[in-house]
Order: C-alpha cells, then structure tokens, then sequence
C-alpha cells in the first residue's frame, strides 16, 4: 500500500489521535483542515480547505491524485444530533466520494458512529443490528454509510466503514461526562451527574484511534464496529474517577438529566478483536489513570497562566 493518505477532521479529539498513529506507522499523512491548524510534526502536511466548497475539493484532489483517504471530518457542535447541517455533511462527504474516485483514489475509510444502530435492541452488531436511530444525525449516518457502500461496490473501490462507539482520553471536551467529573474531582467541587445506572461501551483514545488505522490497513470491507464489547456502567465510572483523584466530596447523583433511555448499548467486537486481531492498549483503569493525569496538567498550568 502506498504510504500516503488524505485525512479530514485530523484536528479533532479522534482525528488528532489518526493521524498520530498514522505517522507513527510510516504513513505520510496530508490532512485538510478548517482552521485552527495543528502543530506542525515530521510526516503531518496540512491545506486550509472547506470540504462543503465542493469546486476547492474538486481542484485540490486533481492536482494531488490520492490513493488512500480517511474521512474523519463531521458537525460535533452544539445541537448535533438533531442539526440540519448533518444533512449538509453527508452531501459533502458523498461529494468527496465522488471527487475521490475521479482523481484516482482506490482505498478509502469513512467513519460511522453507534448512533446509526437502534438502541433498544442493546448488543449492538454489524450484520444483524437495525440501523434506526431516531435522532438526525443517526439516521444521516446510516444514509452515508448505505450510499458510500453500494457506491464504492459499483466502482469497485476499497470501502470500509468505522462504526465508533464511546471514546475517553485526554482533549475531551471538558463538558463531556469523564472530562467534567474528572475537573470536579480535582477542584473539590461538588460532581453533578445523571443517575448513571446505564452500561456502554467505551475504548481510550489512543485505542480506538489504532482500531481505525487497522481496519484501514486491512483486507476487510464494509462496517466494523470500533469498541471494547465490554459494558461498564456509568456509575462505575464516576466511581472509579472519584477514587482515583481522592475525592471525598459529593456526588450528586440524578443532577444531570439522562441523555437516552435504553439501559445498555454495547457492541459486538468480534470483526475487531477476532478478525482483525486488535488488542487494546489500556485496560479501563489504566485508560482512566492517564487521562486523570492528563488533566491534572493541564489544570496547573492554567493555574500557573
């Protein structure tokens, strides 16, 4: 495979932690960015580029004839599960598709999210789980993923698709549930959470970063969930954060409203873990250990600011 790939959405909290491992594998990687740009690194080359000017993307793939892409790049602000700028997001990434086939590319990985699967049916699998999400951005998603598929089958393109479930690691948004119990531990404030009597499905960063670079590299198509296929209740987690800073204050439990209804979403990993053989770096402990610390610095030098 030439070592040489196009990635959207390389800035963000997953796409910073791609590229790394890209990098780290050799890979020379080109990544498109709407501003702020990253940190320039050894094998990191980076274009300004608003992947919904489909002209600028257009002239851009002509003139760099990719082999690989990484499609990372979606709308994560406030309101994204019901936004209509999902819709505006999978017209510019089948767009893309399009454009990428044109120029020549051959090997491509779009990333889906476990928000395509309908809840109530709680283990979650690739082959046999409904994709019927009520919220937008689940079903724009599945849409994507339907259409880049029979697309990529009748151009016989390389086609794979990263189902994400639950991720955790440093540079979360710190309004996210281990972010913001994790700054209330450190600070002594009091923690404000739901009841957290749900299971899910969660992978560090770095590890689910990893399980996306292998599924590219590899010889399967189509959608591959990106999880541990362990469920582990949310109590336990705001549990486990409480006890790993030495908090002794108050958690107030049921403070927060709760986000979904279904009591376990979790995925089947059996494509990941027995097909592809990935083994995840951190246990939850560990993951958990390292993003405290994480964080921990990063308060003290604001502190220190």
């Amino acid at each position: 495979m030439q070592k040489r790939v196009l990635v959207t959405g390389g800035t963000g909290f997953i796409g910073q932690n791609v590229v790394n491992e890209l990098i780290n594998r050799g890979y020379e990687v080109h990544s498109l960015v709407y501003p702020p740009f990253a940190p320039e690194q050894s094998g990191l080359v980076q274009y300004e580029m608003n992947l919904m000017d489909s002209v600028a993307v257009d002239k851009f793939l002509s003139e760099h004839n990719f082999e690989n892409l990484i499609h990372l790049a979606w709308y994560v602000g406030n309101g994204w599960q019901t936004s209509d700028i999902n819709l505006d997001w999978v017209s510019a990434s089948l767009n893309l598709l399009k454009l990428f086939k044109k120029s020549g590319g051959q090997r491509l990985l779009y990333t889906g999210s476990v928000s395509e699967y309908d809840y109530r049916y709680g283990f979650m699998s690739e082959d046999m789980t409904p994709l019927n999400n009520e919220y937008l951005y689940g079903k724009s998603k599945a849409a994507l993923y339907s259409l880049a598929k029979s697309y990529c089958e009748t151009n016989d393109l390389d086609f794979k698709w990263a189902r994400l479930f639950n991720v955790y690691g440093p540079n979360e948004r710190s309004q996210r549930l281990m972010p913001s119990v994790i700054i209330s531990c450190i600070n002594g404030a009091d923690v404000k959470v739901s009841e957290c009597t749900k299971y899910q499905d969660y992978l560090h960063v770095e590890d689910l970063a990893r399980g996306i670079v292998t599924l590219f590299e590899s010889d399967v198509n189509g959608a591959v969930n990106i999880c541990s296929g362990q469920p582990v209740q949310l109590r336990t987690i705001v549990e486990k954060i409480a006890q790993f800073t030495n908090f002794s204050g108050k958690i107030l439990w049921g403070a927060v409203p709760t986000y979904f209804d279904e009591p376990v979403v979790v995925g089947n990993n059996s494509k990941l873990f027995d097909l592809l053989g990935f083994t995840p770096k951190y246990t939850l402990d560990e993951g958990l250990k390292q993003t405290i610390k994480w964080w921990k610095e990063k308060i003290k030098e604001h502190a220190n600011v």
